[in-house]
């Protein structure tokens, strides 16, 4: 990497995540809706519903709520019908970019994500031009300090298919999406506890940003986070962000 560490571009995920929790519920909703819709109301039989319930609580989402909406994706009440749709592009040094959203109006959504990318210096490509430098994965990322042998030994049994560390410490165990319910539960067998644990689209290649071009990309990519359809932005990037190295000396 170009000086910096993997561990501050998780961190600042992380940060992201925290700021945007009153909006948190309206994604969750979505998730969980479209997750019922398409694999039934059974949480046992479906694990995307599941997984999304799990967040929605984690999020203290009450189970009413969590409940009332499974009802409606799976037609025992009347509610909105929600679409997925993927958008790709291109951002700061054509780094790439996925927008995952969910929207009862393709129309709007499209022209949102359009003048994002257009107005931040992107450019919204089409359907399969960044897709294949990405991996369909279940992700669990541990922070520097974290013993590699321990986590090694609790995931690998369950499905891990890979475990990198980092030259900062940082420690990611990846596995195929269906195997991440069991290696989440390996771990928490084992007293282990992730700093970030997702299913996701992982980049095959990331590419390093720095100064102006990192600045750009965040910017862009705060945006696309920031629109009302948009459910999960994934890029290849790792940026380094003027002013991070002193954040980090000073924390």
């Amino acid at each position: 990497m170009a000086g910096h560490s993997k561990w501050a571009n998780i961190q600042h995920r992380k940060g992201r995540q925290d700021e945007k929790r009153q909006r948190i519920w309206t994604r969750l909703v979505r998730e969980i809706m479209v997750a019922a819709r398409d694999g039934g109301g059974d949480l046992d039989a479906n694990p995307r519903l599941r997984l999304a319930v799990d967040r929605a609580k984690a999020a203290n989402m009450p189970a009413d709520t969590i409940k009332r909406n499974i009802d409606k994706a799976t037609g025992n009440l009347e509610g909105v019908s929600y679409e997925q749709i993927r958008y790709e592009g291109y951002g700061a040094g054509g780094a790439a970019i996925i927008v995952d959203t969910m929207t009862d109006n393709r129309v709007r959504t499209v022209a949102e994500v359009r003048h994002v990318f257009s107005k931040h210096g992107g450019n919204l490509g089409t359907e399969g031009s960044v897709a294949f430098q990405f991996q369909h994965v279940g992700q669990f990322f541990f922070g520097p300090g974290a013993s590699e042998e321990k986590i090694m030994e609790a995931t690998l049994e369950a499905g891990a298919k890979d475990l990198i560390t980092d030259e900062d410490g940082t420690i990611e165990v990846i596995s195929e999406p269906q195997d991440f319910d069991a290696v989440k539960q390996a771990l928490e067998a084992a007293g282990l506890t992730p700093d970030m644990a997702e299913i996701t689209m992982r980049a095959d290649n990331p590419m390093d940003l720095e100064g102006d071009e990192a600045l750009k990309m965040q910017t862009l990519i705060d945006a696309l986070e920031d629109l009302d359809d948009a459910q999960d932005v994934y890029h290849n990037a790792n940026l380094d962000l003027p002013g991070e190295e002193e954040g980090r000396q000073a924390s």
